[in-house]
């Protein structure tokens, strides 16, 4: 049975000693750290764990942002991380008074947010254990708390922006989330979804690759229905609306140094305010596709990468990464590369054959490429393409299967490529054989059309009374070949013999 196809092509990732890096560079694991550093018994906080807001303008001023009007807001942000990620430890304000109730009154009387000005009474805050794991943890734990990090912006993007949350507080002193029209698991679902598209479009052959991908396709990627050829004014208005509320998610995801992020041009609102809604976008003509960049250009980097792989991984789906089969034998390594595009097969091979010698990496895979299995042409495919990779030390291996009828094919192919002499003559029963697995191989593969026909045509071409030879052929696939060779053979009178042919082959068996 023929392995299940991967959900998402292989990504190339970063090592974790570099990706490590990067998390510790991100600005705000920078300003969390910066924080933690700065806790310690003067330092008040709220009862879930926030700063009073007495604490924020020195908080803002460890960070180098006194002068900066949202320097109290990066403050706060950069503190709830701190203590999402186990940078800072809290102890709530019951925990506090326990041990010391008058010193803590009076040190938040100094603060200015004592139980009888501000109503609720205050905990401190300390340096948590995790800090240490930043500088002397191992790049597996600086990522574990990177992810931490990432998961607490995930949740700020995802929620909703209040101008003024002063009319949303009832008089029993709760929020009314109702009056926000906020779906919180829609929001997460979006933002997935969203972030999903980036990666693929990142991994993907032919895609962003390292590039950056403008936000009116991403938009349009969760917006535009896949079978709408063009858009209607309402379906650019929802891909206006959603680029807008991208902008400012991609804003809040920059600093924890999951994308880089060119956000769209603000002139652009002025622009074209006149002509479309609130946002500044034309419904019926939203993007100027001159200057596409003006409208937001995003990509992951490489620590994005990681952390939305890291997600897809944990929701169960199927996200390889190049070199994570390295270490694994020759039989996952031919499986686990059967529909990976070809620069990655070949990446993900060549690291697999470093680790061995030349002869003990040929006769693995040889090993591996036996079977009749519906799975076994592709991987004798895939299995020469690796040989090709090993060097000619490996002569002596690929000899030993000369007179295999299953790859002695493929090892003279692989002795003639190299110039080797005394490569003996395969009978024609070996010739035919391998003419119907390499075709099967293809047939597997989902490759190029035309090259798949140009590969059927060349076969057939060199050899006279091919279809008459062939279906004699004791191989599995003989008939499900000669079918598929009567469909895509572009000479009339011989997908003609092709159909003749496979019927004769499905009467012998």
């Amino acid at each position: 049975m023929a392995p299940d196809r991967p959900t998402l092509p292989p990504v190339r990732l970063r090592s974790d000693a570099e990706l490590a890096r990067d998390a510790l560079a991100a600005p705000l694991l920078t300003r969390a750290v910066r924080l933690a550093r700065w806790a310690g018994p003067e330092t008040r906080v709220g009862a879930g764990g926030e700063l009073v807001d007495e604490q924020l303008p020195a908080a803002a001023e460890v960070l180098g942002l006194a002068g900066d009007e949202d320097g109290e807001a990066y403050a706060s942000e950069a503190w709830r991380v701190a203590v999402d990620t186990g940078l800072v430890e809290v102890e709530d304000p019951e925990e506090t008074e326990d041990a010391d109730g008058a010193e803590a009154a009076g040190t938040a009387g100094a603060a200015g947010a004592t139980g009888d000005e501000a109503g609720d009474e205050t905990g401190t805050a300390r340096p948590g254990e995790n800090l240490a794991l930043l500088t002397g943890g191992s790049p597996q734990d600086v990522l574990a708390i990177w992810l931490d990090a990432f998961e607490t912006v995930f949740a700020d993007a995802t929620a909703p922006y209040v101008d003024d949350l002063e009319a949303l507080v009832g008089e029993d002193g709760t929020i009314d989330f109702e009056a926000l029209d906020w779906d919180p698991e829609g929001e997460a679902e979006f933002l997935e979804g969203v972030l999903g598209n980036l990666y693929l479009l990142t991994v993907s052959e032919g895609g962003a690759g390292e590039g950056p991908v403008p936000l009116p396709a991403l938009a349009a990627s969760m917006v535009v229905p896949e079978d709408m050829s063009e858009p209607t004014d309402d379906v650019l208005e929802q891909v206006s609306d959603a680029m807008m509320r991208l902008d400012e998610q991609f804003r809040i995801l920059e600093p924890v140094g999951l994308v880089a992020y060119e956000p769209v041009d603000e002139a652009l609102m002025t622009e074209e305010g006149a002509e479309g809604g609130a946002d500044g976008t034309s419904a019926a003509e939203p993007f100027d596709e001159e200057d596409v960049s003006r409208y937001g250009m995003v990509r992951l980097t490489p620590l994005g990468l990681y952390a939305i792989r890291a997600r897809m991984l944990e929701a169960g789906l199927a996200a390889p990464a190049v070199g994570e089969l390295a270490d694994k034998g020759a039989d996952v390594l031919l499986d686990g590369i059967a529909h990976y595009p070809q620069e990655a097969a070949r990446a993900e091979t060549a690291g697999w054959i470093a680790g061995r010698a030349a002869q003990d990496a040929a006769r693995e895979l040889l090993a591996a490429a036996r079977g009749g299995d519906a799975g076994a042409p592709l991987r004798r495919l895939h299995a020469q393409q690796a040989l090709s990779l090993v060097g000619a030390d490996a002569e002596p291996a690929v000899r030993e299967v000369l007179d295999d009828p299953e790859l002695g094919g493929l090892a003279r192919v692989w002795l003639a490529e190299r110039g080797a002499a005394d490569i003996p003559a395969p009978p024609e029963s070996m010739i035919f054989w391998l003419a119907v697995d390499t075709i099967a191989a293809h047939l597997d593969a989902d490759g190029d059309l035309e090259e798949l026909q140009d590969l059927i045509e060349g076969l057939t071409g060199r050899h006279g009374g091919f279809f008459e030879a062939v279906w004699r052929v004791d191989h599995p696939a003989t008939a499900d070949v000669l079918d598929a060779m009567g469909r895509l053979h572009r000479d009339k009178p011989s997908a003609k013999e092709a159909r003749k042919a496979a019927f004769k082959a499905r009467s012998r068996t």
